[in-house]
């Protein structure tokens, strides 16, 4: 009898024949045509593409911020096409979002930034929530500045708080959209090695949207995304954490 084979991890995002567009006058402008991919825990996907190819519009169905037209999408085991709008906000609060500008609340403090996706988790209160949330800061190197508000914080100091408020609910994705954009070469590379640390530590899949050619060496697999279909993958042989 021959030796049942390891079973290999599930996606946490599988998606089939993904389609999307949006209604133009009296017509419609499709800007995904038939997206099929996998992605699997601990993995760091990059999509590149040219501006208008539908990186971010995946990205936002992927992250339930659009709802599925047509065509399958599976995220952390539950279907998104068809799902109701409340299944929508459960599904997006098991992920952590990462975006261009970091989108902090000037009013709070970064410790009370990062503690923002706990205010509706049964299993925080506000002691909890503060204790995790200075963890994390921890973790991206910003113990010392728990009580500073984002005026008073570099750019990729509030980049940094914006990853931690990402990863403080211990999501399984992360989604991130240009995240080094506005960054300085060396401010970069220190974000997106977190990123590839806590990736590899923490079992989380990324999926990082980018034009930056400086970061293409951390992925496992970068996805090319032309006229809303996926023309090309490759998989670099960059150095891995």
């Amino acid at each position: 009898m021959l030796p049942l084979a390891e079973s290999s991890p599930a996606p946490v995002i599988a998606s089939c024949n993904l389609s999307h567009w949006f209604d133009e006058g009296d017509g419609r402008h499709q800007v995904l045509h038939d997206i099929s991919l996998s992605v699997f825990p601990g993995e760091i996907v990059l999509i590149t593409g040219p501006s208008g190819s539908g990186k971010s519009t995946l990205l936002k169905l992927i992250g339930a911020q659009r709802a599925v037209q047509a065509g399958q999408l599976n995220v952390n085991g539950r279907e998104l096409n068809g799902a109701r709008p409340k299944d929508l906000v459960r599904i997006r609060r098991d992920i952590g979002f990462i975006f261009q500008s970091h989108h902090l609340l000037k009013s709070l403090t970064a410790c009370q930034n990062v503690q923002m996706p706990l205010s509706h988790d049964p299993r925080h209160n506000a002691c909890s929530s503060r204790e995790a949330a200075l963890s994390m800061l921890a973790k991206v190197g910003l113990s010392e500045y728990a009580t500073k508000y984002p005026a008073h914080l570099s750019g990729g100091q509030n980049q940094r708080v914006a990853i931690a408020r990402a990863l403080v609910s211990s999501p399984r994705i992360v989604l991130a959209d240009e995240p080094t954009a506005s960054l300085d070469k060396h401010t970069g590379r220190e974000i997106v090695e977190l990123l590839q640390h806590l990736a590899r530590n923490n079992s989380v899949a990324i999926i990082l949207v980018t034009h930056d050619n400086r970061i293409l060496d951390i992925a496992d697999r970068i996805l090319t995304l032309e006229d809303g279909c996926l023309a090309d993958e490759t998989h670099p042989s960059g150095p891995q954490a």
